[in-house]
């Protein structure tokens, strides 16, 4: 009973030390950074009112959109759910397609050195290129906004999936593979068992990084392309001078990309059974 109770107590000395600092971390700071954000904002709109409204004027001027995100009122007069969900449409397509392809190219230049000395010059010429120069060839090939627009996405989000993929096969301790072939294990199954396990949170991180930049990518595609999409909207808003949707635009960019990431970061831990880390 002694020992219960010394138990309980410790544990109620804990929770009282760890309970402040969690609402601290968790909750206090980071409402005082968006206040801070929100104070920047307020203090440039006063110094600019002909130009920037301020976040009370945003708000009541964005009321509409807020509580109606899903209304039509015509072929070109979408609420901004819909609007989201077209982008988020392309955003996926593009991104599940690349990592069909990255896993597999990540897999074969971690295992193979004449691959790794083939492909990676390929990769480190491509990578740094801008997602916008690779929509003109795409424009060309598909003659379409939105393929050319899934396809920019495919192109850019290859590279942190190829290159994180590859290095989680090759950082495999090399004596869990002596191992499996004393046992004379099929490749197949070392790939499986072995190299795949072990490389999965490389895998997911170079995800999560493919998909932030394909969240990146839509934005930009979708103010020169047209079409229906965030993106879009925004260059729309801001050709009709109008701000207040710009920064609704902006809030819901930023908040559906924090969403995104926290999904694969829930899909990780499922998978991987370690906590995810924020990128």
């Amino acid at each position: 009973m002694l020992n219960i109770s010394l138990v309980l107590l410790v544990a109620k000395s804990a929770w009282k030390t760890t309970k402040p600092l969690i609402i601290k971390d968790q909750v206090l700071l980071p409402l005082a950074g968006f206040l801070g954000v929100l104070i920047l904002w307020w203090i440039v709109a006063l110094l600019n009112p002909d130009l920037m409204p301020t976040p009370p004027e945003a708000l009541v001027a964005n009321l509409d959109y807020i509580f109606n995100p899903f209304y039509v009122r015509g072929p070109g007069n979408l609420g901004i759910g819909w609007l989201l969900i077209a982008s988020l449409r392309r955003v996926l397509i593009g991104f599940v397609l690349s990592a069909m392809v990255a896993i597999p190219v990540g897999f074969l230049i971690g295992m193979s050195k004449p691959a790794m000395s083939a492909l990676n010059p390929v990769i480190q010429i491509f990578k740094p290129v801008s997602p916008l120069a690779w929509l003109p060839i795409s424009l060309a090939i598909f003659n379409q906004a939105d393929p050319s627009a899934i396809f920019v996405i495919f192109i850019t989000s290859l590279w942190p999936t190829i290159i994180n993929t590859a290095l989680g096969v090759s950082s495999v301790n090399s004596d869990y593979l002596d191992v499996a072939k004393v046992l004379e294990m099929p490749r197949w199954r070392q790939i499986y068992k072995i190299i795949l396990p072990a490389s999965l949170p490389y895998i997911f991180t170079g995800l999560r990084i493919s998909l932030g930049i394909a969240w990146l990518v839509i934005v930009a595609v979708e103010m020169l392309t047209g079409g229906l999409g965030i993106g879009f909207f925004v260059w729309d808003e801001w050709n009709r001078l109008n701000l207040n949707s710009v920064f609704l635009a902006v809030l819901v960019i930023g908040l559906t990309g924090l969403l995104l990431d926290y999904i694969l970061g829930q899909i990780q831990v499922l998978v991987t059974h370690r906590k995810a880390k924020l990128n």
